[in-house]
């Protein structure tokens, strides 16, 4: 499994040679979660693969507001995008915890992992005793790139909520 790529030193374009990461912490409440998709969406603008992401974020960001550690007082979830040659990474960062399989299926819960599946071109899982990240991958549509996916045009904030 590869690392999220570190932005690049100087703000720019994006071109075929250039990643750009993007990260923002949010408290680990589910009000936060529509933030979370709002952050991604802003990133995103009118691409083709943003329906997909923003259902595939929500999907984590829920799972880490609902069953990680990050679900207690104080807790958060770190959201990271990074583009590069046409792929959006997009990373859910929580405080870990226990991993609880679905126990049966029949529901409304314990599907959320399979739409990220169905939706994602590859997607993962790392985690530590302290962390857990879970990651999606999305190939942008030939000519769907954008030159500046951020409203500010800047690539490489790292912000705080």
């Amino acid at each position: 499994m590869r690392e999220p790529a570190t932005p690049p030193a100087a703000a720019g374009t994006l071109t075929a040679a250039l990643s750009c990461t993007w990260s923002r912490t949010f408290p680990a409440t589910p009000e936060h979660v529509r933030q979370a998709r709002v952050f991604l969406a802003s990133l995103l603008g009118d691409s083709p693969a943003a329906p997909d992401a923003l259902v595939c974020l929500s999907e984590l960001a829920t799972n880490s507001v609902q069953h990680s550690r990050s679900r207690r007082p104080g807790g958060q979830f770190t959201v990271r995008a990074t583009m590069h040659q046409g792929r959006l990474r997009t990373e859910v960062e929580d405080e870990a915890g226990p991993w609880e399989p679905p126990s049966h299926r029949d529901g409304q819960r314990g599907r959320g992992l399979l739409i990220v599946g169905c939706l994602a071109d590859q997607w993962g899982i790392t985690a530590s005793a302290t962390t857990r990240v879970v990651w999606f991958e999305i190939d942008q549509p030939a000519g769907a790139r954008h030159e500046n996916p951020q409203p500010s045009g800047d690539c490489s904030p790292q912000e705080r909520m």
